[in-house]
């Protein structure tokens, strides 16, 4: 069997404040898109995981999320078979696009199959936040609200690109850390995230019938407030896909991946190929509708 994992994008992203425990609370819309890695699984006899991928990784397989869901399920759910799994990797590491996390709401819908346990959405969105934030929103995908660290979740109708718009997500010869992005990151309150929320709702937005059209303050992530000064082409690619027409750019996540709407996938093609000297990872899509 094989399961599709779609990447993610934040069409906004606000650090709202910093928690007791050391976390941030957010909010932000999520997006899938129709790019991701494949993961694929074969039943054993006996009751091993095993994991390997088209491409050597640079760690340990244990620390895997593919690893780590599968193992969860089958000690959540005392499963007594086994599995061999292989993750075709594309998505870049680090690159805020959720690849990891994808990976790992991939193999608990594809687990959920081979080893026939039936389980609703919802029970695979309780094993999925056990393995991070981002994970109980790729079980599912579309198009959703997130608050808190990315756990509460308010799935909306699945959004969808105007006419012929097709998206361009590319990551930078870089990569960001984590603490790169929270250092120094301005917390605006709740007020920023209500107000978009509001408007959002108010402009039809939430009519899957009426496709969003995308302009520049649309979007938002206030993450590139700490990353662009520590990261410039991070910067550089962003300024570099609206010189080239996108009518709307924004670093997706905590960085360092930047997706630009194009008009045409025309447009997004060229572009594609302006931006490859400086990227390590270039997709001409459109948005993945969910599941």
């Amino acid at each position: 069997m094989k399961e599709f994992a779609p990447a993610k994008i934040n069409l906004f992203l606000d650090v709202i404040r910093k928690r007791e425990d050391g976390y941030h609370d957010l909010g932000t819309l999520f997006q899938t898109i129709d790019a991701g890695d494949t993961v694929s699984a074969t039943l054993r006899a006996d009751d091993k995981i095993t994991l390997e991928y088209n491409v050597p990784q640079e760690y340990p397989k244990e620390s895997d999320l593919v690893y780590k869901a599968a193992l969860l399920m089958q000690d959540a759910y005392r499963v007594g078979k086994g599995v061999d799994l292989y993750l075709e990797k594309v998505m870049p590491l680090g690159a805020g696009l959720g690849g990891g996390s994808a990976d790992a709401a991939a193999t608990l819908r594809l687990l959920n199959r081979l080893w026939e346990l039936n389980l609703p959405n919802e029970a695979l969105e309780e094993l999925a936040a056990r393995l991070g934030a981002d994970v109980p929103f790729l079980v599912r995908g579309g198009s959703a609200f997130a608050e808190g660290i990315g756990e509460k979740l308010t799935p909306i109708e699945p959004l969808q690109l105007k006419d012929d718009q097709h998206l361009l997500i590319a990551t930078p010869l870089d990569a960001v850390p984590t603490k790169d992005a929270y250092a120094g990151v301005p917390k605006s309150g709740p007020d920023r995230w209500e107000a978009y929320k509001a408007g959002f709702k108010s402009a039809g937005s939430l009519n899957p019938v009426a496709p969003i059209d995308f302009a520049l303050e649309n979007v938002f992530n206030s993450f590139e407030i700490s990353v662009f000064p520590k990261h410039p082409l991070v910067e550089k690619l962003k300024q570099e896909l609206i010189r080239l027409g996108a009518t709307s750019v924004l670093m997706s996540g905590s960085g360092a991946s930047v997706f630009g709407v194009f008009k045409t996938k025309e447009q997004a093609e060229s572009a594609l190929e302006s931006v490859k000297s400086i990227t390590r990872y270039q997709k001409v899509t459109r948005f993945f509708q969910g599941f």
